[in-house]
Order: C-alpha cells, then sequence, then structure tokens
C-alpha cells in the first residue's frame, strides 16, 4: 500500500479530531458564558449528556478541572478562567478565518441572529426577509421577536432594531427611519363618545396606554408652530404589547398611542381614525428614530455587515 493511500484516513481521522476538539472548546464556552449545562445544551441544540461528555473530554485531554460544579451554578475554575479567555480569542480567529475562505466564493453564508419588538419586527422586518433571502440564499437568520429589552452579549445576538438610541455605550449605532405616532380610535368607539377636538379633551376620554414612560401617564403633543403641550392620561386598561393595544383600539376599548408602523393601514382602511393628524407626538422625545445595534467588536462578520447594509439600506429614511 503506498504512503499517499496511507496518509488519506490518517489525515481525516486528524481533520475528525480537530472538529471535535473545536466543538468541545465551543461547548466549554457556551457552558462557562451561561453558567448552565442546560442553557448550554438548549443553545447549542444538543442533549445535556452530550454536552456534559463534552466538557468531561476536553477537561480529561488538558488534566485540569475548567468548571466547578454544584447543584445551583456551574462557575470557572482559576485554570478555567484563564483558559476561556484563551479560547474565547482562538474561537473569534477562527471564525474570522472561516468568513474569509467563504468570501472567496462570493456567496453570504452563516447564520445572523436579530431581534425586534414584536410589533416593529412583524410589520416592517418580516415583509423584507424575503428580498434578503433572494440576495443571500445561503444566509440564515434567526429573528428574535420582543418586547424587552434583550442583552445582546448574554444572548448571542448579532443585530438588534430598538425603537429609540442605544443607552448601552459599548454597542454600535445606526439611525434608521424616524419613528412617528398616532393617536387613534375605531369608529365605533367615536360614535360613542364623540370624537376629542383637541389634544387636551383627552381627559374626558378612556385612553389605552402602554406601561412604559411617555405612554403610560402623559402624552406630548407638538402642533405645526412648535407649541408643545403635554396631555395627563387616564383610563382602565393597561397593555404591555403594542400588537394587543393595537387590538383593544380597533375593538372600541378607548383611544391608543401606537406607532405609525402598526395602525397606518388601520387608518387608510377606515379602521381606525387618526384624531389628531395635525401634530407631532413624542413617545417619549420628538423625532425619535428606530436604530440598529450591534455589540462593539473588533471584527464584524460579512454575514453580519450584509444584514447592516440590507436594513440599513431597506428602513433608512
Amino acid at each position: 500500500m503506498s504512503d499517499h493511500t496511507q496518509g488519506a484516513p490518517v489525515a481525516s481521522a486528524a481533520l475528525q479530531c480537530w472538529a471535535m476538539n473545536v466543538q468541545q472548546l465551543k461547548t466549554f464556552v457556551e457552558v462557562a458564558h451561561h453558567g448552565s449545562f442546560a442553557e448550554a445544551a438548549r443553545r447549542l441544540d444538543m442533549a445535556p449528556s452530550a454536552v456534559s461528555r463534552a466538557v468531561a473530554a476536553l477537561e480529561a485531554s488538558l488534566g485540569a478541572r475548567l468548571l466547578q460544579r454544584n447543584t445551583h451554578r456551574v462557575s470557572l475554575s482559576d485554570a478555567g478562567a484563564a483558559y476561556y479567555e484563551q479560547v474565547v480569542l482562538v474561537l473569534e480567529a477562527l471564525e474570522r478565518a472561516a468568513d474569509q475562505a467563504r468570501s472567496a466564493s462570493g456567496e453570504v453564508q452563516g447564520v445572523v441572529r436579530l431581534t425586534a419588538t414584536v410589533a416593529f419586527g412583524q410589520a416592517l422586518v418580516v415583509p423584507l426577509l424575503g428580498e434578503l433571502h433572494s440576495l443571500h440564499p445561503a444566509l440564515e437568520l434567526e429573528l428574535h421577536l420582543a418586547d424587552h429589552v434583550v442583552d445582546l452579549v448574554a444572548e448571542r445576538i448579532d443585530l438588534a432594531i430598538r425603537l429609540g438610541p442605544p443607552a448601552d455605550t459599548s454597542l454600535i449605532g445606526a439611525r434608521l427611519a424616524p419613528l412617528h405616532y398616532r393617536v387613534c380610535a375605531s369608529p365605533d368607539y367615536l360614535q360613542r363618545h364623540g370624537q376629542p377636538a383637541a389634544p387636551q379633551a383627552l381627559a374626558d376620554h378612556t385612553c389605552l396606554r402602554f406601561p412604559k414612560p411617555g405612554f403610560r401617564t402623559q402624552w406630548a403633543f407638538q402642533d405645526p408652530e412648535g407649541h408643545v403641550d403635554v396631555v395627563d392620561v387616564h383610563g382602565w386598561l393597561v397593555v404591555s404589547s403594542a400588537m394587543a393595544l393595537r387590538r383593544a383600539a380597533l375593538d372600541g376599548l378607548g383611544v391608543a398611542m401606537l406607532g405609525h408602523w402598526l395602525v397606518d393601514a388601520d387608518i387608510a382602511a377606515g379602521r381606525l381614525v387618526n384624531l389628531f393628524p395635525a401634530y407631532q407626538l413624542a413617545a417619549p422625545d420628538f423625532g425619535t428614530a428606530a436604530w440598529l445595534l450591534y455589540p462593539s467588536r473588533a471584527y464584524v462578520p460579512r454575514r453580519v455587515r450584509a444584514v447592516i447594509d440590507f436594513l440599513k439600506a431597506r428602513l433608512t429614511a
């Protein structure tokens, strides 16, 4: 048997061993990052027993205990903490190398994780996904829609669309489209309770409120001359979901302040009435905009950059 023939299985075995070791490193990083074997298993789509075996194999190969285990929490040992810092750098370098290799083919590949609020995501992001897939068919997108603020680093999220400027200085931000709000009600509600002639008249109406500053107790109106009037609002219903708030308004339960992306189609179809079209509304600030945010890092993968460029082109006014 020739040396070449003998070398092929050896090389194949070496590659399999290398790939296995990289997977062990990724598994160890996930366990260390979340402090939980179960959470790491969920995020890696692995059985918890497989996660435990991978970490045990890595520890055995190093001859060192990397993780301290107890019934409530998994934490890094001193050796594990030092190893973790280096492994993260190694995995980032491998990701960069793989990304550069894929770039040679001209095709954007890999997984991008994007988060947005439920209403904004459904109304403005989901309709763009078909075009994004046509441009980058090898790209896989995980879209996480949630109305709470997601920790991008802890949740391993690549990009977030937030309805306001970044409060976290560790995030890089790109301003997208300006946000506009409407105060609206259904024709049925207005027939039963009358249409308010001015924002101050909302004191006599049931307002459907969102439990956040700028939505719950006071709404600010700016007239065409630039005068700002802050109006106290009240009502029996506070809803934590913008989609549910829209449904309540459509059902005639009261007057709601909602984003243009959520209700403009209803207003155009006559399902809702825009009560004060001459005014700008602040929620909580005038001139707010959607922002595209991502964690600060030395290298932004090509797949993430492709989604950033696409969303900026489609969602920037």
